[in-house]
């Protein structure tokens, strides 16, 4: 417990109430309708291409989670403009159908999954256990697809403000991907949820004796045009590092000034609210810098939740949580301080 008496600010925090703080639920941008898409030409909603010339097996993946729209409106553009690979081979998936199909802008968070999120399954005995789910049978159809892939890009946006992000897990192959792409700028290095594994944390794309690259691109907030730019910018820019496009390509969008050098960050502590009252001292913007050891960030009940060491990174704090469920990865830079 705080030593001192609460401000009157920090004492509706421990209340559970943080002033100014509400999820954007403003829908901007138009979730497409891929009804032409669901019949696909490799299983229902995966459509792939092969070139004459060979090359690696790059996966882009749009709506792992239902509401996250912004990657299906890139795949809906690309399919519709007839993109194809000059090398290797693309494959484009539409993740849980089912999810997407119940979209409602008037209800924007409700269809986030059907029955468990599909991105939380991804470990061999999840996947080949008993358990039966909506997002289950989608994940054991669309498994042989990503083990297959060289390198494989998840598409997802985020209901709080933040910074663009590339999350890689704890594999050095996918951070230096993220790295060499440089767009966005900040690669995240981390261990994933308690509730599952990640696609990017799938045994395909992690093993030491692996090959194969996952990364996850957290675009930007939901339901918005500059979230979509973002997934379209950063997807076309790893086809173009995949050596995968012709010259004179006129569906993509142009490649424009060659960012800097991405920033690795790894976690050091992952913030599970314990209590129904966790809250922020202040609405945090994902990617803030805290720069001194011990500031407080937060109150859990009675537990101060403060930075762990100097130049703390927030990953994705969640403004609004529920007990058992991440509020808030703290993470510090690999290397120089920037």
């Amino acid at each position: 417990m705080p030593s001192e008496p609460l401000s009157p600010a920090l004492a509706a925090i421990a209340a559970g109430q943080t002033p100014g703080v509400a999820a954007r639920l403003d829908v901007r941008i138009a979730a497409p309708d891929i009804r032409p898409h669901l019949g696909g030409n490799l299983l229902p909603g995966v459509w792939s291409f092969t070139a004459s010339a060979p090359g690696p097996h790059l996966v882009i993946v749009a709506v792992m989670h239902g509401n996250e729209i912004g990657g299906a409106v890139v795949l809906d553009r690309w399919l519709r403009a007839g993109f194809r690979p000059s090398r290797g081979r693309l494959t484009l998936v539409f993740g849980n159908l089912d999810a997407y199909a119940r979209f409602d802008p008037n209800d924007p968070t409700a269809s986030r999954f059907v029955d468990e999120d599909l991105n939380r399954v991804w470990d061999v005995e999840t996947l080949e256990g008993g358990r039966r789910s909506s997002e289950l049978r989608r994940a054991r159809l669309l498994r042989p697809v990503f083990e297959s892939a060289d390198v494989l890009l998840d598409l997802h946006s985020m209901l709080w403000p933040s910074d663009p992000l590339i999350l890689v897990g704890r594999s050095p192959r996918a951070a230096a991907l993220g790295l060499a792409l440089g767009q966005p700028g900040l690669v995240v290095a981390d261990d994933g949820h308690l509730g599952g594994r990640r696609l990017i944390d799938f045994a395909a794309f992690t093993a030491p004796e692996s090959r194969r690259s996952a990364i996850l691109l957290e675009a930007g907030s939901h339901w918005e045009a500059g979230t979509v730019a973002t997934m379209e910018r950063t997807a076309a820019r790893l086809l173009r590092h995949c050596g995968m496009v012709c010259p004179g390509d006129t569906v993509l969008v142009p490649e424009g000034p060659k960012p800097g050098p991405g920033r690795l960050v790894e976690v050091t502590r992952t913030v599970t609210a314990r209590t129904a009252g966790f809250a922020f001292i202040r609405p945090f913007r994902g990617g803030h810098v805290v720069p001194e050891r011990n500031t407080l960030l937060a109150l859990d009940g009675e537990e101060e939740v403060r930075t762990p060491h100097d130049d703390c990174v927030l990953v994705m704090p969640s403004l609004r949580t529920s007990p058992g469920h991440t509020a808030v990865r703290l993470a510090r830079f690999v290397g120089a301080k920037p």
